[in-house]
This record gives structure tokens, sequence and C-alpha cells, in this order.
């Protein structure tokens, strides 16, 4: 029988921030590409303008949402309450499939930058998935605080050699940097979507982190600061990254190829470089752990609404965590097919901005409704100015989509499969609303 302290613990701010960091980031690694796309006029610009119409209005609307329902299942039962069942199953599919696909490719790029110091591993790549991906499930079914922890130990592993990466290039540069002129003069429309996938992708899953909100102590207080501190870091660690990899005059298919243990080397040889893979390392890991512990509460919230097997909601006796669901989501997992990296940019955000289009009218919704309803953080904008806001991700959405669609077939393709996906939650719902009826008759 466990004890009352251990049943009652629950995340506090620095856990969380780490929680987020690696839900949302897990540091630069997946960034390369951004210097092929954007250029060198229009990397960091991309990554400097993307954040405010993206995430700044996302990070906003969640905050308030999640004030008024610091819930288990978070933005599902937000939209569940303000658009009803139907949609809150859209929202739920969606993410589920977006996040099952992003959740495949972290074991990958653990083999990755582990072959840096093995590079026989990359023969036995299955079963180090495996253990990755069930390492990650049996963290999670010991509970929140156990993963907060871990996450705060992987997210130092991750930050500071791109830190030490920063100071050792200023000493070896007299303490200055150049920034390029910020253009998009010379970016073609392609590069420019594929630019704003890239860093949409590198800032995605701000809602994700709310899912868990009855397990975090004083949530609306510690999702605000531990949002804010996450923000920051991941800004902060992007710039540094993009930044130095553009003064160091590191070659783009160098960077592309080996990532950015090869800039490590560049500046400060291969001690730096085995830090930075080692910091992929962790990167891979804490991510998958992070995510899984969002996708998890998903499911359960579902099944108390007879959208999934009821045996989905069943708690742990022990830890009281959602276990049945947890093993669900890495048996799923485990039988993914592995994408390539841009395919997976190109589904994932294609997904989760639809999911988000439902949480921002949910807000629209909230407002005109239940406008007394308690709102410890609440945006300071009328339903007009919160108009306004909401059409700055989904302008930014709507590029980088069309860009997609008029593009190559390479970009074509992954961009049809995700419009798939999103069309199947209602051939789903429809088998699911036949099943609940046929129930209820018998």
């Amino acid at each position: 029988m466990p004890s009352t302290a251990t049943t009652l613990k629950k995340l506090r701010i620095l856990p969380l921030a780490a929680v987020i960091f690696l839900t949302v980031s897990g540091g630069p690694y997946g960034l390369e590409s951004l210097l092929d796309y954007g250029g060198e006029h229009a990397a960091l610009l991309l990554l400097i303008i993307t954040p405010l119409l993206w995430d700044i209005p996302t990070i906003f609307i969640v905050m308030e949402l999640n004030s008024m329902m610091p819930v288990t299942g978070g933005y599902y039962q937000w939209v569940k309450k303000a658009l009803g069942i139907r949609w809150a199953w859209y929202e739920g599919w969606w993410t589920w499939l977006y996040t099952f696909v992003d959740l495949a490719i972290y074991p990958v790029l653990f083999v990755e930058y582990a072959s840096f110091f093995f590079p026989e591993i990359a023969h036995y790549k299955i079963p180090v998935c495996l253990g990755i991906i069930w390492l990650g499930a049996g963290l999670n079914i010991l509970g929140i605080v156990p993963v907060g922890r871990v996450s705060l130990i992987l997210s130092v592993a991750v930050i500071t050699p791109f830190i030490i990466l920063f100071i050792v290039f200023l000493s070896h540069h007299g303490g200055t940097l150049h920034i390029p002129e910020l253009s998009f003069n010379k970016i073609g429309f392609s590069s420019l979507g594929m630019g704003l996938y890239t860093v949409m992708w590198n800032f995605i899953g701000w809602d994700n982190t709310t899912t868990y909100a009855e397990e975090v102590n004083k949530p609306v207080r510690t999702y605000l600061i531990s949002t804010g501190i996450a923000f920051l870091t991941v800004f902060g660690i992007y710039f540094i990254a993009v930044l130095v990899a553009q003064n160091a005059g590191i070659g783009i298919s160098l960077l592309n190829e080996q990532g950015f243990p090869a800039l490590g080397t560049l500046v400060a040889g291969k001690w730096l470089a085995v830090l930075i893979a080692a910091g992929g390392m962790a990167s891979a890991m804490g991510i998958f752990s992070a995510v899984l512990l969002s996708v998890s509460r998903v499911p359960e919230v579902m099944a108390n609404d007879h959208l999934l097997p009821e045996k989905l909601h069943t708690l742990h006796p022990k830890y009281k965590t959602p276990y049945i669901s947890i093993i669900v989501c890495a048996v799923i997992v485990s039988t993914m097919v592995f994408w390539t990296f841009g395919d997976l940019l190109i589904i994932d955000v294609t997904l989760y901005g639809a999911a988000l289009f439902l949480e921002y009218i949910s807000l629209i919704v909230f407002r005109l409704r239940f406008p007394d309803l308690h709102r410890p953080f609440k945006i300071p904008l009328n339903i007009a100015g919160l108009c306004v806001l909401i059409l700055l991700p989904v302008a930014v959405y709507a590029v980088a989509l069309s860009s997609a669609f008029m593009s190559s077939e390479k970009m074509l393709s992954p961009a049809l499969f995700a419009l798939g996906a999103l069309i199947s939650a209602e051939l789903v719902w429809m088998v699911i609303r036949y099943r609940n009826s046929f129930l209820k008759r018998k």
C-alpha cells in the first residue's frame, strides 16, 4: 500500500520546466536543416519571426485555457466542453496520430548519436530502439515525479554542451559574433515553407504539456513560470546554435550529414563533439519520455468517454499512473514505420496545426458562452483582438502547408498523407458512433 505522501507527490516548477523543454524542444538537434533551407540571410530571421507569430500566441491561448480547466486530458477536455464530444474526438485522434509519428523517430535519433561512440550499434538498431521505447514506458509507469527528475538531469545534459560551444567560440574570436543581414529576398517559396516547417516542428507541443495538469503542484502558477523558463531556454539555445554555425563557416552538407557534433569538432575539437553527441542521446531519451507522458493521458480520458476501450483508463495499483494506456502507446510506437526526417516535419506540423485550430476556436467559444468562468490567467484582449491573435499562427500554418502542395512530389506525398490522416478522424468517428449506438440497443 503506497503512503499518502507518495500518492500526493506532484510536479513542481523546475522539473515541469524541464519536461516542457523536452516535450517542445530537446535542444537544437533537428534544426540543422534550417541553415540549408534559409541560407545565410533567412535562417535567423525565420528563427526569430516564427516563434513570435506561431508560439507566443499559442502559449497565451494554452495558458488561458489551462487556467480555466487544469485537468487531466488538457486540450481534449477544453475542446469537449467548448465544442462537444465529436470535436473532442477529432482533437484526441489527430494528436494521437502525430504524436506516434513523432515518437517513433527519437529512438532512431538515439542510435544515430550513439553511433558516434559505437559505430557498430547501427547493426542493432531495432533492439536498441525497442529498448529506448520500453525504458521510457517503464519510467512513465513509475509516475510523473520520476519523469520530472530524470527530465531535469537530461535537460542539463542537452543544454550544457551548447553553452560550452558558445563560450569557446567567443573566446576564440575575440568575444564577437557577426549577425548577417536578415532578409527573405533570396529564398524560394519551397525553401521558405520547409524552413517554416523546420522551425515550427522544433517549437511544437506547448499544449501537450497540459494533459497531466492535475499532477502538477499549483498548476496555474507553476505552468506560467515553467512555460516562461522553457520558452526562453528553447529560443536561447536555438539562437546560439544557429549563430555559431553561421559564424564558424561549417559546410551545410557536413552539418546536415553529421549534425552538431561536426560543429563541435570544428570549434573546439573532438572533446566537444563527444559532449554534443552525448547531449543528442540525452535529448532523444528525454523527448521520448516527456512526450509519452503527455500522450498517455489522452487515451485515459477518451476511454472515460467511451471513445476508446475502458481498460485504457485503468490506473496502476501502486503508482496511480494510466499504465495500460502507457503500454498501448509503447506498443504502437514499437510497430511504427519510420519516415524520413523531412516527411516527419510535414506530417507532424500539419496534424498538430489542425488540432491547435480547434483549441483556438474553443477559446473563442469559452469567451462567448462562459464569460464569467474563473480565469486566473486571461489574455488582455476582447473577442476581436483574440481573432487577430489567432490569425498570426494560422497564417504561418497556411504558408507552410501551401508551400508543401505547391512544391515537388517529395513534399507533396507526406502532405497528402497528413490530410488523409485528418480525414480519418471522421471515418473512425462514424464507427465509434455506430458501435456505441449498437451497444445501447443491446
